[in-house]
Order: structure tokens, then sequence, then C-alpha cells
């Protein structure tokens, strides 16, 4: 049985990661393909765990050599997620998620159109702002031009939002946590053929998960993309 593959792209600061380590917990048989960086650590991050972190130089001699699936370079650092996990996670089955961005999840469609793509938006520019000083600040500096850099990036990752299957809002944790879990499941009973029957919470899931579907989603996400300054035809 063919794994399916996951992809998961937000702005950053929108709670992603949370959001991701929350569904692992939450869903059995789900991998996460950990990918590389030439960024330093944050906080309490750890190699091997939220990133494989590298040096410039080898991230460039892994380009070289062709072992990225994908791979961008965003705010000044190198990003990308390597061939041989995909392959592994796939040629055994199993359900892979790959946290990546807009640059990113672009080029792994073309490879793998059958890939589940799923956007996760923040409510607003003012509380992604506020959470990007507090991330900030955890790390011992707030600087106001780089936040803005991030704001203004939200904005054009925003707009391509139509290139994703599922459209989810971070404004309650939990029902986020929730939409996501749904999601898995109802893509697993819809390839898969799993489940029982139409029992009701087989239902609920599929219910929870066809309403973050794009096309399903409009009304939801239609203050967010005013508050950012996108337009509903900007991706059409």
């Amino acid at each position: 049985m063919a794994g399916i593959l996951f992809i998961i792209s937000a702005p950053s600061g929108s709670g992603k990661s949370t959001i991701v380590n929350q569904l692992r917990s939450l869903v059995a048989g789900l991998e996460f393909s950990i990918s590389w960086t030439t960024r330093s650590p944050r906080g309490s991050e750890v190699d091997s765990r939220e990133y494989h972190f590298t040096t410039r130089e080898h991230f460039e001699e892994m380009i070289r050599c062709g072992e990225f699936l994908e791979y961008a370079e965003v705010f000044g650092n190198y990003y990308g997620t390597a061939k041989a996990t995909l392959h592994e996670a796939l040629a055994h089955g199993r359900d892979l998620l790959l946290d990546i961005d807009v640059q990113g999840a672009a080029q792994v469609r073309k490879i793998m159109p059958e890939a589940v793509s799923i956007f996760l938006m923040p409510p607003s520019p003012d509380v992604l702002a506020y959470r990007l000083r507090n991330r900030s600040r955890a790390e011992g500096s707030v600087q106001e031009v780089i936040i803005g850099r991030r704001l203004a990036k939200a904005r054009q990752e925003i707009e391509n939002y139509r290139e994703y299957d599922y459209i989810l809002v971070n404004d309650i944790l939990d029902r986020a946590v929730e939409e996501m879990a749904a999601i898995v499941a109802a893509e697993r009973l819809r390839r898969n053929g799993s489940g029982n029957g139409n029992s009701p919470d087989r239902e609920r899931l599929l219910d929870i998960a066809d309403a973050c579907r794009q096309e399903n989603s409009e009304a939801r996400i239609r203050p967010v993309l005013a508050a950012f300054g996108v337009t509903d035809d900007v991706a059409s």
C-alpha cells in the first residue's frame, strides 16, 4: 500500500511547528521529514530533531550532488528536503509530512501531483506580528525591520493559497490541530478505503476535513485575505 505525502506550508510565525508537533503526538503512522537548513538553531532547537543544521558549504555540495527533493533560499538561509527521506517512507508504505515553504511546495507538487497540500494562515497581520515579537524576545532580540520583512513575506506567501488543497486558519490552536488530524484521517479513508463504514466518527472526520477544503473555506479565509491586503483573484 502506497504511503501518502502531506505538505504543510505557512508564513513564519504562524504556529506551524506547534501544530505539527501536536499532530505527530496524536496521529499514529505519520512520519515527519526533518529538513536541512543553514540557519542557526533557535532557543531549545536540537540538531536532527527540528532540523538538520549544516553549513552553507555542505548544503551547496548536497545541491550539486542532487540530494534534495526541493530546496529554497529564504532570508539568506537555505532550507531543503532530502530525497532519501521521501523514498524510504513511501517505499515502505508510510505516510510522510513535509514542512516546507511555498517555493518548496511548488517544486514537490510538480514531481508528485498526488501529494496532499495544506496551507496554514495566521488570523491577521497583528496576530502574526505579536507572535513574531514573542519569538524574537525568547531569542533575545526584537528587530522591527526583520518583523516587517517577515510580514511582507507572509503576504506574498498567502497570495499562493489557491495552490493548496486545504486551508486552515490558526486562530484557535486546538481547533487547528483537530482539523489537521481530520485531514490526515480523511485522506487515509479516501485513499486506503479503511474505516468503519458510515460510523458517526468517520462521518465527523470527513465533515471537518471537507470544511477545510480550499473550495469550501472561502467565507472563513476572506477576513484573513482582507487583513493582509490580498484580493481573491490574486492567485486565480
